[in-house]
Order: C-alpha cells, then sequence, then structure tokens
C-alpha cells in the first residue's frame, strides 16, 4: 500500500505554530502518514532513498523550506509526485499559483522539475521565486538582527520605510542580459524573478509565467531619491510600480548578472546572504 511521507520543518512560521498532523492525515483518507522531521539528518538521502513512485511526498513549510528541500534533495532524487502544504511567513510561491496557506496540499511536480539557479559568493543553487538584491536584502538582513534579539514579530514594512528615509543607500547597479550591459545609478532594487511575486507579496515581475521560464525577469527600481522611492513603492504590491517607467525598467533573459559597486546583502526565496556584490542567474535548460 502506497504511503504519504509528510516533510515538515518545526522551525517554519519561526517555530511558533506546530503542525496539526491530524488535520493534515485527514486530507490522504486511509492513506499511511510518515511524518519526518526536516531538521533531522537521515530525512534527506536514507528516508527520500525509501520513498516509492507511487507513494506522495509532501513538503510542509514556507518558500524557504521549499528551496532547501529542492537542492539538499538534488543528490537522491525524487521518484513520486510532490505536493506543498504552504505555512511560511511569506508564502509567495503559493501566492503565485493562486493558493492559501494552511489549505489541502497541492500538487507542484511540475513546477519543480525545472527551476533556474543563481551563482552568489561561488555557490550555486536553485531558486523558486525570485533573487532579492537592495533594500529588500536589507530588510532581511535587519529582520535577521530584530529576530535574533526579541521574541516580537519583525515588522518588515517597517524595515523597508525606515530603510528608504533614512538608513539604507542607493548603489550603482550594473546589470548584463545575455550579454547586452545597462548600467542604472541609484538603484533600490535589483531582484531577478523566476516567479511573479516575492518579499511576503510584492509582485515584482507582473508578466513573468513560473511554467515558461525560458527566460527570467530582472527588475530595476533605480534613479529617484528617497521620497519619490517611498512615494512609488507601495505600487510594487499590486504590480503596478511597472507603471513608473523614469524609475522602474524591467528586462528579460537567460543568463543575467547584476553587479553593485557596494555590497549589499542578498536573499534567496528569504534566506539571507551578507556583503554581496554581485551574482548570476541562470534561466532553466528544459
Amino acid at each position: 500500500m502506497s504511503k504519504v511521507y509528510i516533510f515538515y520543518n518545526p522551525l517554519s512560521g519561526h517555530g511558533k505554530d506546530p503542525l496539526d498532523r491530524e488535520k493534515m492525515k485527514s486530507f490522504f483518507g486511509d492513506e499511511e502518514c510518515v511524518f519526518c522531521d526536516m531538521t533531522a539528518p537521515e530525512t534527506y538521502g536514507k528516508t527520500v532513498s525509501e520513498i516509492a513512485e507511487d507513494d506522495k511526498l509532501v513538503i510542509c513549510g514556507g518558500d524557504g523550506t521549499l528551496n532547501r528541500f529542492l537542492n539538499i534533495s538534488e543528490d537522491v532524487p525524487v521518484k513520486c509526485r510532490i505536493l506543498f502544504y504552504p505555512r511560511g511567513s511569506g508564502n509567495d510561491f503559493a501566492r503565485d499559483l493562486g493558493k492559501e496557506p494552511d489549505k489541502e496540499p497541492f500538487d507542484i511536480t511540475e513546477y519543480v522539475q525545472h527551476l533556474p539557479t543563481v551563482t552568489v559568493k561561488g555557490k550555486t543553487c536553485k531558486f523558486i521565486n525570485g533573487i532579492g538584491y537592495g533594500i529588500d536584502g536589507y530588510c532581511c538582513e535587519e529582520g535577521d538582527k530584530q529576530r535574533a534579539s526579541s521574541d516580537k514579530p519583525v515588522n518588515y514594512t517597517s524595515i523597508a520605510i525606515n530603510g528608504l528615509l533614512f538608513h539604507y543607500k542607493p548603489t550603482t547597479a550594473t546589470v548584463t542580459v545575455d550579454g547586452e550591459k545597462h548600467v542604472f545609478e541609484k538603484a533600490w532594487l535589483a531582484p531577478t524573478m523566476n516567479g511573479r511575486y516575492y518579499g511576503g507579496g510584492m509582485n515584482a515581475a507582473p508578466d513573468q509565467d513560473r511554467l515558461k521560464n525560458d527566460t527570467l525577469t530582472v527588475m530595476l527600481f533605480h534613479g529617484a531619491g528617497r521620497i519619490r522611492t517611498l512615494a512609488a513603492f507601495p505600487s510594487i504590491f499590486k504590480g503596478e510600480h511597472v507603471k513608473h517607467t523614469k524609475m522602474v525598467t524591467i528586462l528579460k533573459g537567460r543568463d543575467i548578472k547584476v553587479e553593485f559597486d557596494s555590497p549589499r546583502a542578498l536573499q534567496i526565496d528569504g534566506e539571507t546572504v551578507l556583503d554581496v556584490k554581485e551574482y548570476t542567474a541562470k534561466a532553466p535548460t528544459k
């Protein structure tokens, strides 16, 4: 009889919302459910290799959890269908697919077969949503600091506003797309997107289709001062920032390199990397 392997991250949602096992079992009727803690070393390798083709694998967690699973499990390919049960703090992957957190798990097999890669500081990994670089990376960096020193929820909106008004300094960005170089002064944001959403609901690339990701989208927020940038910034949550053509540039390509003239924090599906001067993103080969 087939089994349902439920991989869960006890640290998702900052570890404050334990997985409801009985609710998870109710989704699968009489099928046997096997719960696997994704922070346990044996979950990757031994457990994944035991999963049969007619089993199901459910990933429970946030976008960062899904990202880590897809990268770590690459050495032991998953033979069965993969489902996702979003319960993170951002849930941009589910948002892009029109799914709500804590509802029934949904099949994501087709969405994780061909993923783009990003190379940062000599390390290459897959990503599912986007690479955040600029003030979004700064927000992740500051959020990590706050989380390490306090149990209070992190207010990323407050961090972003204070950063735009006072603390974050824009850079000069050099963006090379399929060999063509572009230079942007006062760059505030320079993400490369596989999906439409990142950063907890920012619709950075409204026209990006993750199933047709033969090209990626790089979006530049640039050229304006603090007040004008702050005034336009909220429009990114509805994807209407693209109307601000004097301060927003959209480029598409398969091979994208972004360089800043001074190091900044970067985030990959919500996971922070500090002191980055450049990254390279590549569309998947299908």
